[in-house]
């Protein structure tokens, strides 16, 4: 008896030995699974020129598969700011992409002027190159001075090339920076007379087939129709009255008014360049990334791609119209509808839980000063030449020359350096002497010299945001901050640039594979994407990365 009870009780424990070594078999392959599951396709969308309260401000008059699936489905950072200046769109693509600010990717605006060649360079501007697509110079252009790695970089070195990227933009910066330096293409929209996607000898040597079947299908022809409200101009109460005096409008028509006959204006607007400035941009946009899913197969092995995306006419109908206008109303409900047909695309395509979305801004926007100034808020206008006038005056007063000053640009002053030293003068002292004076020019609110940008470690406000925009090799040696409010623009249409929050504060909206529902007040930077997107895919961070991934979205 004792003997079975012996056989018995020995057969259990073997038995809940080998349940517990399964279980623990079955957790571990359960967790590995966890870990190594990652998208098929990361699709990195940015709306030039999107304030965060675009999101609320149309949000009852957006549909149910474009903004509001990412919020419903997805994570919702409603406290996302850029943490440098300037707001423009070049560093902000190389910002969101590469998880560093322009002091160490070196971008630091669209132009800027070279110190070593004493002329002024454009961000993606490569002689070195030549155009694929058209004969035009449009096409002489690459990533060559961005100084550090994207995180789509990062994941080409991760899968020894085999996972794909691609950039998409109707501006040349909008998908050349994002895509990085090891995309197996950049794409861009050169209009003019042409109307066709093309790239450069830095990526390829001509263009793809599928890429050539979507130039010759004229499909950007297409939109030279009527843009009118998408839907009755009556209900959209979240805009100012149609014809006001702070917007620009087209060459050719008398108002900036609805209705505008693209066909009509197409002559005097630089022919296609005019499907820019309108939301038919965005749905081009739209159609040649959905032609870009297939014609590259992405998302279609188990190497994951990464497909970067821009919205451009957002910013030039922003530019033109202005933030309160109708026109801008129009181009995000239109856009709206663009997402939908792009999430229903990947669907199709990549298939639903394959795919990871974020979405952000390259900046944001200022209602238009003069706007603001009939609302009795303080706002004005910089005028450049008064200023340029007055400092040149003081310099020659103080110094007895007028040519201490080689540029001025991106509200900073260069300074000709030999001719300091052969003055025998101290290049900080001169700095200083600049920014005391200045100070006290209308429409000036802070003044900064390099030598504080060098020697100083700001930590706070907006002197941490110009730090973060300071790259010591490219910037200038006086730095100015205008008043609130303050453009050097014309009097009509909005422009950005600028630390306040007007300019900083863009949506962050996230959501598929390995993301979570939910919201957060919390702050967050536009750097913390890049690592966010390297912690979904269990890569390297970009080179320069100073963002932190943000743990609360990742499931």
């Amino acid at each position: 008896m004792n003997n079975i009870i012996s056989s018995i009780l020995i057969t259990l424990f073997f038995a809940t030995s080998l349940q517990a070594q399964q279980g623990s078999s079955k957790n571990k392959t359960s967790k590995d699974n966890t870990i190594q599951t990652q998208p098929k396709l990361i699709v990195g969308i940015v709306v030039d020129q999107m304030r965060y309260d675009y999101l609320t401000r149309f949000y009852s008059k957006y549909g149910e598969g474009g903004f509001k699936r990412m919020i419903n489905e997805g994570f919702n950072c409603k406290n996302n700011h850029f943490n440098y200046v300037p707001t423009y769109t070049a560093p902000g693509h190389a910002s969101v992409y590469t998880g560093t600010t322009p002091k160490y990717h070196g971008i630091i605006g669209n132009n800027w002027y070279d110190k070593e060649i004493k002329k002024s360079v454009y961000c993606a501007g490569d002689d070195s190159v030549q155009s694929v697509g058209t004969a035009h110079d449009a096409g002489k252009m690459s990533p060559s001075r961005m100084k550090t790695t994207t995180f789509a970089d990062e994941n080409r070195l991760f899968t020894q090339l085999r996972g794909k990227t691609i950039g998409i933009a109707l501006k040349d910066r909008g998908a050349i920076l994002p895509a990085g330096h090891t995309a197996n293409a950049a794409y861009w929209f050169h209009g003019a007379d042409e109307g066709r996607w093309i790239t450069s000898t830095f990526y390829m040597n001509e263009l793809p087939q599928w890429v050539q079947n979507f130039n010759n299908s004229k499909q950007a022809s297409s939109y030279f129709k009527v843009w009118n409200t998408l839907y009755d101009i009556s209900t959209y109460t979240e805009s100012a009255a149609d014809e006001n005096t702070f917007e620009g409008g087209y060459n050719g028509k008398e108002t900036a008014t609805f209705p505008y006959d693209l066909m009509a204006l197409k002559e005097k607007n630089s022919g296609y360049d005019i499907l820019k400035a309108t939301p038919y941009g965005n749905n081009l946009t739209t159609d040649f990334a959905l032609a870009a899913i297939d014609g590259e197969s992405l998302g279609k092995d188990e190497f994951t791609d990464v497909l970067a995306v821009s919205y451009s006419s957002t910013d030039y109908v922003g530019h033109n119209f202005g933030v309160s206008s109708k026109e801008v109303q129009d181009a995000y409900l239109r856009l709206d509808q663009d997402l939908e047909r792009l999430f229903n695309g990947l669907d199709a395509k990549v298939g639903k839980g394959n795919y990871t979305v974020f979405l952000t801004a390259d900046h944001a926007a200022v209602e238009v000063p003069s706007y603001l100034a009939s609302l009795k808020i303080p706002a004005g206008y910089f005028s450049g030449k008064a200023f340029k006038d007055q400092l040149n005056a003081f310099l020659k007063t103080t110094y007895n020359t007028e040519d201490l000053i080689e540029n001025f640009s991106n509200n900073q002053i260069f300074l000709n350096r030999a001719k300091i030293s052969e003055m025998g003068l101290k290049l900080a002292d001169v700095q200083q002497s600049i920014a005391n004076e200045i100070i006290s020019y209308q429409h000036i609110d802070k003044v900064y010299t390099g030598q504080s940008m060098m020697k100083t470690s700001f930590s706070r406000g907006i002197e941490e945001l110009i730090q973060n925009g300071y790259n010591q090799k490219r910037s200038g040696d006086v730095i100015y901050v205008f008043d609130p409010a303050v453009l050097s623009y014309s009097l009509t249409g909005s422009s950005h640039g600028t630390a306040f929050n007007y300019d900083t504060h863009v949506p962050l909206l996230l959501f598929g594979t390995g993301i979570k529902h939910g919201h957060t007040y919390k702050k967050t930077n536009i750097t913390d994407i890049a690592p966010t997107m390297s912690a979904v895919l269990g890569i390297g961070f970009p080179s320069g990365s100073s963002g932190q991934p943000l743990e609360f979205v990742l499931e």
